[in-house]
């Protein structure tokens, strides 16, 4: 990330996995984001409120309150919705990757995943956003996704 191009872009990083949270840390921060980190559901949606992140990296499989849960709180309100959500899961199943993605969610990365790849995928994602393309390029995955589960279905 370029040294003019501003202040650092913000990534909230939500996942009950301590490790996993301290490894996208490490990946965000060498690429230049600030990293913002939340340990469950409850404690992501008051970091939303607070800080405002840019993107958030939100699990799926958590404990009290899910990841489906917070998307859904946070793509209902309209001070959020504009936040764009990449979820992170073991879960690799198309049902799931259609619910993420019907759900409003701008990504989808399966577990085990290369941290080093977070930063490219985050900053292609706010990339297409500022371009305008937050729509289409949604639309387009899940369009994809649900020819390849018909074609799985088959």
């Amino acid at each position: 990330m370029a040294a003019d191009s501003g202040p650092p872009r913000s990534v909230l990083v939500v996942d009950d996995d301590e490790p996993l949270r301290t490894m996208c840390r490490a990946s965000l921060e060498e690429a230049g984001f600030r990293v913002l980190e939340a340990s469950d559901g409850d404690e992501a949606l008051v970091c939303v409120k607070l800080d405002r992140p840019d993107a958030i990296l939100l699990d799926i499989m958590m404990p009290r309150v899910s990841g489906w849960t917070v998307a859904a709180d946070l793509l209902s309100d309209e001070s959020t919705d504009k936040i764009p959500i990449i979820f992170i899961s073991a879960r690799t199943g198309h049902a799931d990757r259609i619910r993420a993605l019907e759900l409003g969610a701008q990504g989808y990365v399966t577990k085990p995943f290369d941290p080093g790849s977070l930063p490219e995928t985050i900053t292609a994602v706010l990339d297409q956003i500022e371009a305008g393309e937050r729509d289409a390029r949604l639309a387009e995955t899940l369009t994809s996704l649900k020819a390849e589960q018909a074609l799985a279905d088959t």
